[in-house]
């Protein structure tokens, strides 16, 4: 659905049909027939929810704008972030929204760091009830620049979510782009990422945890445009009850692209006998001096970790949520000590707290 936000933040997903389960390329793992489009009411996101809201993410300081900074919303739904040539931030942009019940909620971020800026942005969506939040994001990282970009959403768990997400990556570049999907219903989520400047490197994180009948959908693609390009993709989650999760990775590599290193790797943690999950890992490469790998695996926790843990006097429940945290440690262990670990092991602390009861 995020295919059909104007560039103006207004709906025009009533004038498509809904993508057909196992028809349409994209939506082979993700059934629609549910979703009853004309159910929801175009609506604002608001930043006042109120009651009913499920917990956020994560607490950061209030929005507070540098010299060199531009946040401008130029219509409803739409924000865009232009971080100035040459500037650094010494603190992180934090954003919140909240989806009101029976809204469609269409969005649209722009995040622009200009050459030799470096930025942090961080973003997140809740909901007080069942609803729709499409998505439609745009990172430019220019030449000789940084940009760290986390987006989560914590919807309420009867909501729809549907997201296109694309991010271009310059020359001597760095993208840090991290996603986590506790909430919602079901939907789909693309996150394409193009190298398109020489020395280029991006490295995308993405955590889910799920239950009840939960279906989250990601769908990912590393394009390698130009040479001496370097990606590397970690997603991870854990399924309770009759949840289920797909992730779909592709890494490109362009003719020319020689001298890409590029890596994908998707692991999945079952803690209910009726959980599902599907990975699915692709390479499309088109140039002969490359070196692209790929990992996949689907799991139930292992028994002998858990005879380990409980022959040394740790309770079932207890040994089971060990080797959880340990599965999930390999996603926080990705960044560096302070803050931004100490955020995203929070999340997930607190996620596998609701999943776990």
């Amino acid at each position: 659905m995020a295919e059909a936000v104007s560039p103006v933040g207004g709906p025009l997903a009533a004038n498509l049909e809904i993508p057909t389960f196992k028809g349409r390329p994209g939506w082979e793992f993700t059934d629609l027939s549910a979703l009853d489009a004309s159910a929801y009411q175009p609506g604002p996101l608001v930043t006042s929810p109120g009651s009913d809201v499920p917990e956020a993410l994560w607490e950061l300081p209030a929005l507070e704008l540098t010299a060199g900074v531009e946040l401008t919303s130029p219509a409803p739904g739409e924000t865009l972030i232009t971080v100035r040539r040459g500037v650094s931030l010494p603190e992180p942009i934090a954003l919140s929204a909240v989806v009101p019940a029976g809204a469609l909620a269409n969005t649209r971020m722009r995040v622009v760091v200009e050459e030799g800026a470096h930025a942090e942005i961080w973003e997140q969506y809740t909901s007080t009830g069942d609803c729709v939040l499409n998505l439609s994001t745009e990172l430019i990282v220019g030449d000789n620049a940084s940009l760290r970009y986390v987006s989560g959403q914590n919807l309420s768990e009867d909501a729809w979510v549907f997201g296109a997400q694309q991010a271009s990556v310059g020359r001597d570049s760095r993208l840090d782009w991290v996603a986590l999907g506790f909430g919602s219903r079901s939907g789909h989520v693309l996150m394409q990422t193009r190298l398109v400047g020489e020395g280029s490197e991006a490295r995308v994180t993405g955590a889910y945890a799920t239950r009840g009948t939960q279906h989250i959908d990601f769908d990912t693609t590393q394009e390698h445009v130009a040479p001496n390009t370097t990606s590397d993709l970690a997603f991870r989650g854990v399924l309770q009850d009759r949840s289920s999760a797909v992730w779909k990775g592709n890494i490109i590599v362009d003719p020319g692209a020689q001298k890409t290193d590029a890596f994908q790797d998707s692991r999945n943690l079952l803690i209910s006998k009726r959980a599902h999950a599907d990975s699915i890992p692709g390479l499309e490469i088109q140039a002969n001096d490359v070196r692209c790998t790929h990992a996949a695996a689907v799991a139930q926790v292992d028994p002998e970790q858990l005879f380990y843990l409980r022959s040394h006097g740790l309770p079932e429940p207890d040994a089971k949520r060990l080797v959880i945290e340990g599965f999930l440690a390999a996603l926080v262990e990705r960044f560096e000590e302070g803050a931004v670990r100490e955020v995203l092991a929070g999340a997930l602390e607190r996620r596998l707290e609701l999943i776990l009861g």
